[in-house]
């Protein structure tokens, strides 16, 4: 399937739209009823900045795939994932679970996000070791917390800025940060970032303590073969690929001995941008479904 037919394609998306249609299958049958309780604003709510960066699955895949690549660049991260969970063998369902957390956290009812909470953090105290050069890690370092906590905020806002508003004020870059520090320190995090500037600060600093390994390329030569939107997203997935090495902080990307395809990152930038800006137009269910429950409309 071509890029111009998968894109078409896409575009197409049946049912309410394209976000639909990419909840469906990037997320499966949902097991989290977002309509319910009446009135739960859930860990956001309607007027967060996250109810709208996270409604738009464009965004979550370059970003999310973004924040892996900075994670496997810290060493002791790098070790925890790869050694402690099933993206290698199962990335397809790794990257359901992924999603799926994502959307649980920030649209379902309070007790819901809060029991999702819960189980990762369960998962998490088993995760610990020590990496092949010899430092100890545990999952539940506040430290490494604090380091997945911004790798995703970052990943999720900036792909946001950049393939569907890129017109999104300072201020409300800023809210998205402060917004998460809750969920942020729920997962353990001590000191998550609250804005736009500390975010850029602490990249920088983290800089010294990021290292080029295979794992990052067999990841991403994982990424750019897998979808869970089967042939449409086969051929979209290597664009996002593209868009995530270019979407890292300044220097990071070359520094990993990453290099986006320019004739791929041009068209990338086209496609999916589109599909970013048609998937604004129309919400999926979970969103619809938890801006419902407020008596709300997306």
């Amino acid at each position: 399937m071509s890029l111009e037919t998968s894109t078409r394609a896409a575009l197409r998306a049946p049912g309410a739209g394209l976000a639909s249609a990419l909840d469906r299958r990037i997320f499966g049958p949902s097991r989290v009823d977002y309509s319910q309780p009446r009135g739960d604003p859930g860990l956001y709510g309607p007027d967060s900045v996250a109810w709208r960066v996270h409604a738009n699955p464009i965004a979550l895949a370059i970003g999310g795939v973004a924040a892996v690549i900075l994670e496997l660049a810290e060493p002791r991260v790098r070790t925890g994932v790869w050694e402690h969970s099933i993206f290698a063998r199962d990335p397809l369902t790794r990257m359901r679970r992924t999603g799926e957390a994502t959307m649980i956290t920030t649209y379902a009812p309070t007790a819901e996000a809060d029991a999702r909470i819960a189980m990762v953090t369960r998962m998490h105290e088993r995760v610990r070791g020590r990496t092949p050069e010899g430092q100890a890690y545990h999952a539940l370092d506040p430290d490494l917390a604090d380091w997945v906590h911004l790798t995703a905020a970052y990943g999720f806002l900036n792909a946001y800025m950049r393939y569907v508003d890129p017109g999104l004020s300072p201020a409300d870059q800023d809210r998205y940060y402060l917004e998460g520090g809750a969920v942020g320190r729920a997962f353990g995090a001590r000191h998550p970032s609250t804005s736009a500037a500390m975010t850029a600060e602490r990249m920088q600093a983290m800089r010294r303590r990021l290292v080029r390994h295979p794992i990052i390329d067999e990841f991403l030569a994982i990424v750019r073969r897998t979808s869970p939107m089967g042939a449409v997203g086969r051929a979209l997935q290597p664009l996002v690929v593209e868009a995530s090495i270019d979407l890292l902080p300044p220097g990071v990307a070359a520094q990993l001995g990453l290099v986006a395809n320019p004739v791929r990152l041009a068209a990338a930038k086209v496609a999916l941008s589109a599909l970013g800006r048609a998937a604004r137009l129309a919400p999926g269910p979970i969103p619809r479904q938890a801006y419902a429950r407020m008596g709300r409309r997306p």
